[in-house]
């Protein structure tokens, strides 16, 4: 486009264009949400009874969602790789074994490419299905199950650039893989184990037992202590807050720096005061075995404002640990 059309085409058309993509796409998404059937749970089925892995095939813009399918099939609990039809016919086939299922994403089906892998897969004995807009291709005839992605018209004037199609091929394959792990009832445990060293997995895993601080580390004090003592521990342990135990050990109260400047505010004097009688009773807790996010949902749903810091307590009530808002921030899950 020259400088000469870009100052033709208002800021109004740009944004009418953007529209109008989405538009299309969206219908496309809704024409595909209806075409969901018997097919589709013929197909979820097989993957299902699968005993090898799952090979998403496709080339071009195809290719590229067929590797976002593989790797999300793979993320949830179905071994699946990759296969380029074309590294496919000089050798990679040797990928493809008996007992696998083949799952070619194509928008024609009819791939010249694929030709050469039919007779191949035939002779294995290997299950296919197929993510193609033309039902009576090639590569849909040779299937055991054809999932239809007819995009219907194409997000670019000419109706040419691969868009609706890629979007509507793209979420069918979401919909495959989770309607798969959703049968095999995959969970939060399931799905951290495949992601042991990024941020999803330690969002399922990491509990506030394993990020709080115990031990010496924790700031307890005596109900029956002075203020002024209870300030001391607040500044040695370096979290901002002091818990406040009764004489059978139970937590009862916490004082935080904030609740120190409000009651110095309003009566220099409270130094030599009981912390009893000027901490906030009945502090939110937690369990050790509470997800960290869980407990982070907590400090910040606090019906009294957002806080920073959150104590653990044991099954009888007794202060474990106390975990700081810095704890969880550390870790990236926030």
């Amino acid at each position: 486009m020259t400088e000469t059309d870009m100052k033709k085409t208002g800021s109004n058309d740009i944004v009418a264009i953007g529209r109008e993509v989405i538009a299309l796409e969206r219908a496309g998404l809704g024409e595909l949400e209806l075409s969901i059937g018997a097919d589709f749970e013929r197909a979820v089925r097989l993957i299902l009874e699968c005993r090898g892995k799952v090979v998403v095939c496709g080339i071009g813009k195809s290719g590229i969602v067929a590797r976002k399918i593989a790797a999300t099939l793979s993320s949830t609990g179905t071994p699946s790789v990759f296969l380029h039809p074309v590294e496919a016919a000089h050798g990679d086939m040797g990928m493809v074994t008996k007992g696998d299922i083949f799952l070619a994403v194509s928008k024609s089906g009819g791939d010249g490419d694929f030709s050469n892998l039919l007779p191949y897969l035939a002779g294995l004995g290997v299950r296919m299905i197929a993510i193609t807009g033309n039902v009576e291709s090639g590569i849909a005839r040779a299937s055991d199950v054809v999932l239809r992605a007819d995009a219907g018209r194409e997000a670019c004037p000419m109706d040419i650039v691969p868009t609706t199609s890629t979007t509507v091929s793209l979420a069918l394959g979401d919909a495959l893989a989770v309607a798969v792990f959703r049968c095999r009832d995959f969970g939060r445990e399931d799905f951290a184990r495949l992601h042991p060293s990024g941020i999803l997995g330690r969002k399922l895993l990491l509990t506030a037992g394993e990020l709080m601080h115990c031990g010496d580390e924790m700031p307890l004090v005596d109900a029956g202590i002075s203020l002024r003592e209870a300030l001391f521990e607040i500044i040695d342990k370096r979290l901002g807050c002091t818990g406040v135990t009764d004489s059978a050990g139970m937590l009862v109260g916490v004082i935080t720096d904030g609740d120190l400047k409000r009651i110095l505010i309003r009566d220099p004097g409270a130094l030599d005061s009981p912390v009893g009688g000027l901490m906030t009773g009945d502090p939110r807790t937690t369990k050790a075995g509470v997800l960290a996010t869980d407990a982070l949902e907590r400090m910040e749903m606090n019906p009294g404002g957002p806080i920073t810091q959150l104590f653990v307590v044991d099954e009888n009530g007794l202060p474990a640990g106390v975990i700081h808002i810095h704890d969880i921030l550390r870790a990236g899950l926030k």
